[in-house]
């Protein structure tokens, strides 16, 4: 019983740390994101990148919540997409729900993958254009197979639509926050059960020969699977100190903090896209062996690529 006690104590505590954080984000830009739409700003934008949303068969809307995810966060863009209230497949929303988990948090991320010697135009390149890459094949795979043309069953709705009176507005937004920490309740919950059962290890241990088939040390496979699984903050941050210290060879630093871009929190961040109604198999294992065979392309392609221009285009040494 004390062991249950501690457990919940535990998950409530870091539920409530991680809302915070969040909270210090989401907030100024919910309000910011308003007294655009109020400025027409909505309509502007979605029109500008209209065309880029049509060619991965996504409403033009969705330009904004991909532009929130890649520029704020995942739970941004949901709270946004919320407010949007446009109707989506559940063929579009696994299209965008892919494209946000290859390319959010991209001003941290980015960042992370810099003190790591990768360079900011590569890390920037490959996530937005592997999105991008990945939504225009699942895009024709469904146009093809006509398959997942159902509504999406979005199980986050927004209480109010249209045109409302602002205290209406500010009510359902401290609904969404709310909402917001049932969620991150839930996957913390999840997570740290997944950690007592011993899950994770066993996706870690799945995974590993084909990290090693990419050309990946055991010395990075170890931190890379951290990574993978509870999120590019922890393994990113390993990675770093190895870089540094020079325990990690370059190339596998390069290759794989390219992967940790575009495959990080496998299991939160699959879990939270289920909310707007995306196909799991989609954003789980097609994801999975979408990323893991174009990284593997990359590491073969990158082998060819003589060692000055290598330190110029893609990877510079960061050993103290």
């Amino acid at each position: 019983m004390d062991g249950i006690k501690a457990f919940l104590s535990r998950t409530l505590k870091d539920s409530v740390s991680v809302a915070t954080t969040l909270y210090k984000i989401m907030i100024p830009t919910i309000i910011v994101v308003k007294i655009f739409e109020e400025m027409g700003g909505v309509e502007w934008f979605s029109g500008f990148i209209a065309p880029l949303m049509e060619i991965v068969g996504l409403p033009s809307e969705m330009g904004l919540v991909w532009a929130t995810a890649m520029f704020i966060n995942i739970y941004s863009s949901l709270v946004i997409l919320v407010n949007l209230d446009v109707p989506m497949t559940v063929a579009q929303a696994s299209i965008l729900s892919c494209m946000i988990l290859l390319a959010h948090s991209m001003p941290i991320e980015v960042s992370l993958a810099k003190k790591s010697g990768v360079s900011i135009w590569w890390a920037i390149f490959s996530r937005v254009g592997g999105a991008l890459l990945f939504a225009w094949l699942l895009k024709l795979i469904y146009t093809t197979t006509g398959s997942l043309q159902d509504p999406a069953q979005i199980i986050w709705q927004s209480s109010v639509s249209g045109d409302i009176p602002l205290s209406d507005w500010a009510l359902n937004q401290v609904q969404n926050l709310a909402i917001v920490f049932v969620i991150i309740f839930a996957l913390i919950f999840m997570l740290n059960l997944l950690k007592v059962l011993g899950i994770e290890r066993l996706i870690a241990k799945v995974l590993s020969p084909f990290l090693r088939l990419l050309g990946i040390s055991q010395e990075a496979t170890n931190l890379t699977l951290i990574g993978i699984t509870l999120g590019l903050s922890y393994g990113g941050g390993l990675l770093v100190s190895e870089a540094k210290k020079g325990h990690i060879p370059p190339r596998d630093i390069f290759t794989a903090i390219t992967l940790l871009g575009m495959l990080h929190s496998l299991i939160e961040d699959t879990v939270l896209m289920l909310v707007i109604g995306a196909d799991f198999n989609t954003i789980f294992w097609g994801r999975l062996m979408f990323v893991l065979l174009l990284v593997g392309v990359i590491s073969r392609l990158i082998r060819l690529v003589d060692g000055k221009r290598y330190e110029r285009w893609f990877y510079r040494s960061v050993v103290a």
